[in-house]
C-alpha cells in the first residue's frame, strides 16, 4: 500500500450506541508533515512449496501502526474530555453543582456501556477496549447542542440510544462506584494552544513568549476549539481508513499471489499459507475497524448535531464530479477567443493600423495596459497544462497544496476562467481600436480609454467577491496565500505561500504595467492618450521598488525557513533570491538610463550570476536531476516520465529561457516589432519557463513524499494539558 496515493476502498460502517464511549487520537501535533513509513517486502517461498515467513514482516508493521494508532488515540481522548468540559463551562458559568447529578448519573451509564461491549468482545478486543477507553470524559452536552436533526437519520439513531440504554440498565452492576466529576480538574491545568500563526503570534515566538493562553469561556474560544478539533478527527479518520486500507490490499495480494502460484506450480501450498496469514494479526485484527466505528459515532454525535448523513459527507467525502457544463462554457469560450483573435488580425490588416501615424502612440500607452491581461491569461493556461500532466502522471498535487477534498480546482475550470478573462480583454481590445483622435477636442473618447480601467476593476470585484459564486473557496485560498507571501516574514511560510510568490517572480512585466496602470489613469494621461510616466521621477522610482516586491518576498520566506527550521539550505536559497534582485535592481537602472556604460556593465554581471545560481537550482534542488550516480544516469532514480527524452529537453530549454534576460542587456530590436512587443514576448517566455519549472517542481516534491511515506498533513490540537498534574494523579 502507498500511503503518499489516495484509496478509494469503500470501508464497512458501524452503528455505536450514544453511550458508548471512543477514544481519539491525532497525529504527532508539530509543524511538519507527519511521515509514515512503510516497508518493502519480496514474497520468497519455499521451494518445496511451504509457506515462508513474509507475513511475520507484515504482521510487525501492521501491529507497530496499530499500536501507534491506539497511542495517539490517548491524545485526542484527553482533547474531547477538554472539549465537552469546555461546553458545559460555556453552557453554565455560574457553577457545576447543579450538573453534578446529572454527570454521576451519565457516568454510571458510560461505564456500563463500556462494560457491556467488554463482556461481549473477545479477549483481544477487550485488551484494546481497555486501553481505548482509559480515562475518557463523561460523555455530557448541554441540551441545547443536542437537538437532532429532523430527519430519519435522528429517529433511527433515537431509537437505537433507546434500545441500547435500556440493554444497559439491565447490565448495570450495583456496586459501581461513581465517577468523579472530572470537568472542574481538567479546566483548571487547561490552557490554549495558540496555533494560528499571525504576525502577533510571530512576535511571541520571536521573543520566546509561550504559544499557549489561559482559555477563554465564551462561545467564540468554543467554536474555534470545535473546528480545530473536527479537523484532527477527520485527519485521524482517513489515517484509520487508510491502515484498513494496507490491510485489505496486503491480504487480498497474498492470497492472488499463492493462488498464482499454486496454479503455475501445481502445488497447493495456499490453503496452509492462506490459514496462517487469516489467523494473523493482519488478518484477524478488528481494531482498527473498531476504533473506525467509535470515530464515526463520536464525530456524529459531536460535530454534525447527531445526523449520520451529514458527518459522513464530512468523513468520507465523494469525489468531485466533472461537470459537463463546465466543459460546454470552456468550449464556447475558446471558441469566442479564437474568433476574437482572427476578427483582431483581420481588422488590423484590414485598416492597415500598423502603418498609421498613431500606432506607435498606441503600443506606448494601450498595448502595456491590455498586455496585463495577456500575461494573466497565459499564466493560467500554463497552470491548466500542469494540472492535466499532473494528474495524468499522478501527482496528488491536491496534497501538497492541502487543498480541501472538493474544492481543487480542475484543468478544465481553469482553462474556463482563461479562456472567459481572454474573451473579456479580447473585446475590449477590438471596441478600442481607435488609432485617432478628435480633431475638434484633440482628444480620444474617455469611454473607450476607460475600458481598460474596468476591466481590472470588474476583476478584482469577482475576485474580492465574499459571496458564494466563482469558486469561492479557490478565490478565498489564493488570496490568502498572496497574503501570506506578501507579508512575509510575519506569516509561517507553507509550501502554497513560497510556490505562488515564486509565480510572481515571472510576472514582473505584470507589476510593471500595474504600475503603469496606476500613473496612466491617476496622472490622466488617459484622455490625451500620451505616456508621461516615462519622464516622471517618482514613477522611476517605484519601478525599483514594484519590480523588488516577489523577490523581498521570496527572500523573507527563505529567512523565516532558515529561522524555524535551521537548514542551511534556506539560506543559500535565500542567498539566490538575493542575488536575482540586485541583478533585476541592475537591470531596471541600465533600462531607464541607457547611456552610462557602469550599469551595463553591472548588468552583465550580476546577471550571469543570478542566472547561473537560478540554473543550478531549478536543475538540482527543485527538480532533483543531475544525479552522475542515478540509476537514470543525469537524472534521478525515480521518474514519472517514461521518456528520459523529456527531462533532457526540459533542462535545456530552462537553460534556455533563464537567459532571456539579455534582451534587457543587448536591447534586442526588430524591425516589424515595436519595443514594447519585444518585452511582452521575452516576459511571455519566462511564463512558460515557469509552467515548465512548476511541473518537474511538484514531481519531486510528490516522489519526495512517497520516499518518506507522507500521507497527512499535520494538524494543531487545541488543549494543551499539564504533564506534571497527570502524572501526580
Amino acid at each position: 500500500m502507498k500511503f503518499g496515493k489516495e484509496f478509494t476502498a469503500q470501508m464497512g460502517t458501524g452503528s455505536v450506541g450514544e453511550a458508548d464511549v471512543i477514544a481519539l487520537q491525532s497525529f504527532q501535533w508539530s509543524n511538519t508533515e507527519t511521515e509514515v513509513t512503510k516497508p518493502t517486502h519480496k514474497l520468497n517461498l519455499a521451494r518445496r512449496g511451504e509457506p515462508s515467513h513474509c507475513g511475520e514482516f507484515f504482521n510487525k508493521f501492521y501491529r507497530s501502526k496499530v499500536e501507534e494508532v491506539l497511542k495517539e488515540a490517548d491524545v485526542l481522548t484527553k482533547q474531547m474530555n477538554a472539549l465537552i468540559a469546555f461546553r458545559i463551562k460555556v453552557e453554565n458559568p455560574n457553577g457545576w453543582a447543579d450538573r453534578s447529578n446529572e454527570i454521576t448519573r451519565l457516568s454510571s451509564d458510560v461505564a456500563a456501556s463500556s462494560a457491556a461491549l467488554s463482556a461481549s468482545a473477545p479477549s483481544g478486543a477487550r485488551a484494546a477496549s481497555r486501553r481505548v477507553f482509559k480515562d475518557f470524559l463523561l460523555d455530557v452536552e448541554p441540551t441545547s447542542r443536542r437537538q437532532p436533526d429532523e430527519s430519519s437519520d435522528g429517529k433511527d439513531q433515537t431509537k437505537e440510544d433507546n434500545a441500547i440504554h435500556q440493554n444497559i440498565e439491565k447490565q448495570k452492576p450495583n456496586n459501581f462506584r461513581a465517577a468523579r466529576p472530572a470537568p472542574l480538574q481538567i479546566l483548571e491545568r487547561l490552557k490554549i494552544n495558540n496555533t494560528l500563526e499571525t504576525p502577533r503570534s510571530t512576535i511571541k515566538g520571536f521573543l520566546n513568549i509561550p504559544k499557549w493562553t489561559e482559555p477563554n469561556f465564551n462561545t467564540e474560544c468554543l467554536k474555534k476549539v470545535e473546528q480545530r478539533l473536527k479537523q484532527a478527527l477527520v485527519v485521524f479518520y482517513n489515517k484509520l481508513r487508510l491502515l484498513k486500507s494496507y490491510s485489505f490490499l496486503n491480504t487480498m495480494a497474498l492470497s492472488k499471489i499463492m493462488k498464482k502460484y499454486d496454479k503455475i506450480t501445481s502445488r497447493n501450498a495456499s490453503k496452509a499459507y492462506l490459514k496462517m496469514v487469516d489467523s494473523s494479526y493482519l488478518g484477524s485484527s478488528d481494531e482498527v475497524t473498531k476504533l473506525m466505528e467509535r470515530v464515526e459515532a463520536t464525530f456524529i454525535k459531536h460535530f454534525s448535531n447527531a445526523n449520520r448523513s451529514k458527518g459522513m459527507s464530512i468523513l468520507r467525502p465523494k469525489a468531485k464530479r466533472e461537470r459537463h457544463r463546465v466543459t460546454f462554457f470552456m468550449g464556447f469560450f475558446a471558441g469566442c477567443t479564437a474568433a476574437l483573435i482572427v476578427a483582431l488580425v483581420l481588422i488590423a490588416r484590414a485598416r492597415n493600423l500598423i502603418d498609421q501615424p498613431g500606432a506607435t502612440q498606441y503600443m506606448e500607452t494601450m498595448f502595456p495596459l491590455y498586455s496585463l491581461f495577456g500575461f494573466f491569461v497565459l499564466h493560467m493556461l500554463m497552470y491548466a497544462a500542469n494540472i492535466y500532466f499532473w494528474r495524468r502522471y499522478r501527482v496528488n498535487y491536491s496534497f501538497i497544496f492541502g487543498f480541501k477534498q472538493g474544492t481543487e480546482m480542475g484543468y478544465r475550470e481553469v482553462l474556463l476562467l482563461s479562456f472567459c478573462l481572454a474573451t473579456l480583454a479580447l473585446a475590449s481590445v477590438v471596441s478600442n481600436l481607435d488609432m485617432e483622435m478628435d480633431p475638434k477636442t484633440k482628444d480620444y473618447k474617455a469611454v473607450t480609454e476607460l475600458i481598460p480601467l474596468v476591466l481590472v476593476v470588474l476583476v478584482l470585484i469577482i475576485l474580492l467577491c465574499p459571496f458564494n459564486i466563482i469558486l469561492r473557496s479557490s478565490r478565498f485560498f489564493f488570496l490568502t496565500c498572496l497574503f501570506h507571501s506578501l507579508c512575509a516574514p510575519l506569516y509561517k511560510v507553507t509550501l502554497p505561500d513560497f510556490f505562488l510568490a515564486d509565480q510572481l517572480t515571472s510576472q514582473l512585466q505584470a507589476f510593471r504595467s500595474l504600475e503603469f496602470y496606476v500613473c496612466y489613469y491617476g496622472w490622466g494621461d488617459y484622455k490625451l492618450r500620451q505616456n508621461t510616466c516615462s519622464t516622471n521621477d517618482v514613477f522611476k522610482a517605484f519601478s525599483f521598488i514594484v519590480v523588488a516586491i516577489p523577490y523581498w518576498c521570496r527572500l523573507f520566506q527563505c529567512l523565516r525557513r532558515l529561522f524555524e527550521e535551521k537548514d542551511p539550505m534556506q539560506g543559500y536559497n535565500g542567498l539566490k533570491y538575493f542575488s536575482t534582485l540586485v541583478a533585476i535592481s541592475v537591470r531596471t537602472a541600465y533600462s531607464l538610463d541607457r547611456g552610462k556604460i557602469n550599469w551595463n556593465i553591472m548588468a552583465w554581471i550580476f546577471s550571469v550570476i543570478a542566472a547561473i545560481c537560478g540554473t543550478y537550482w531549478d536543475l538540482v534542488v527543485d527538480w532533483g536531476l543531475l544525479q552522475r550516480q542515478s540509476k537514470n544516469r543525469w537524472l534521478r532514480d525515480k521518474l514519472l516520465i517514461p521518456y528520459k527524452s523529456v527531462y533532457f529537453g526540459a533542462m535545456v530549454l530552462n537553460v534556455l529561457l533563464r537567459f532571456a534576460w539579455l534582451q534587457t542587456v543587448l536591447n534586442f530590436q526588430v524591425s516589424f516589432l515595436h519595443r514594447e512587443a519585444m518585452i511582452a514576448i521575452f516576459a511571455s517566455l519566462e511564463i512558460i519557463r515557469r509552467g515548465i519549472w512548476n511541473f518537474f517542481r511538484l514531481e519531486n516534491e510528490h516522489l519526495n513524499n512517497v520516499g518518506a511515506y507522507r500521507a497527512f498533513k499535520s494538524v494543531p490540537l487545541p488543549f494543551n494539558h499539564d504533564e506534571d498534574d497527570d502524572k501526580d494523579d
